[in-house]
């Protein structure tokens, strides 16, 4: 295990996990990649960067392509997740280039190999490019259909000695019922994993819940469509749910 850096004075982590759905992306259309809100979240991104954090992130494909809807329309489960896989590292050099474009050195790591367009995933060298203060993406998941890209966050945020996962939506927490639904909708402050399971709060999969509860990783849940929410809760300020 590497040891992990100390926080800057001005945040409360040092290296942390940005875990965003392919669908963040999309900004107000209903499919595929909106340069404009690549390039917003970037800039939180790169505000959170600038204070000295090292920051690794992993983007859903569901803007392009859902393996789970392929598999429901017919498609063998395994092929779909691949496709779903392939989804996710154009999300990934997308971002790669607009944090590039404001300054931001970023390296793609690849679970699927194809070294003309990522690096394929080795942890020694990721955690190389964090100590360097690149910004590492990682991409395809974990390399295996059946599992989300929230499994693969949390395995990666586990094996990068992440100290938290920020989990970016629609929402500035977690929630009892769909806020958006229901205007007597309570946010949780805090919530344990084992309630996020029991009541199926939808927070990530089961599964990468139980790996972070293993690893006693918090996971902070706030809205990505809150402008300086990224730095602010960083700093201690700002609406979210911790999980812990």
């Amino acid at each position: 295990m590497s040891d992990s850096p100390t926080a800057p004075a001005d945040a409360r982590y040092s290296r942390v996990m940005l875990k965003i759905s392919g669908e963040a992306l999309m900004g107000d259309q209903g499919y595929g990649l909106h340069p404009p809100t690549v390039e917003r979240i970037a800039r939180e991104v790169k505000s959170v960067h600038d204070l000295g954090v090292e920051i690794c992130m992993v983007i859903g494909g569901g803007n392009i392509f859902r393996g789970l809807q392929g598999s429901a329309q017919g498609m063998e489960r395994t092929t779909a997740d691949y496709m779903g896989m392939l989804a996710t590292v154009m999300n990934a050099l997308a971002m790669q280039s607009s944090l590039e474009s404001i300054g931001v050195y970023t390296r793609v790591i690849s679970a699927i190999t194809m070294n003309e367009v990522a690096e394929p995933y080795i942890r020694r060298r990721a955690i190389r490019h964090l100590e360097k203060k690149r910004v590492c993406i990682f991409a395809a998941g974990t390399g295996n259909p059946y599992f989300t890209t929230d499994t693969a966050a949390t395995l990666r945020a586990s094996e990068m000695d992440c100290q938290a996962i920020f989990k970016g939506t629609k929402v500035d927490g977690v929630y009892d019922k769909d806020p958006k639904k229901h205007a007597d909708a309570k946010r949780y402050e805090t919530v344990t994993y084992d309630e996020v399971l029991a009541q199926h709060l939808g927070v990530m999969d089961a599964s990468a819940i139980a790996l972070a509860r293993e690893n006693s990783l918090p996971i902070i849940v706030f809205s990505l469509d809150e402008p300086g929410g990224f730095k602010g809760i960083l700093a201690g300020r700002g609406t979210y749910t911790k999980v812990s």
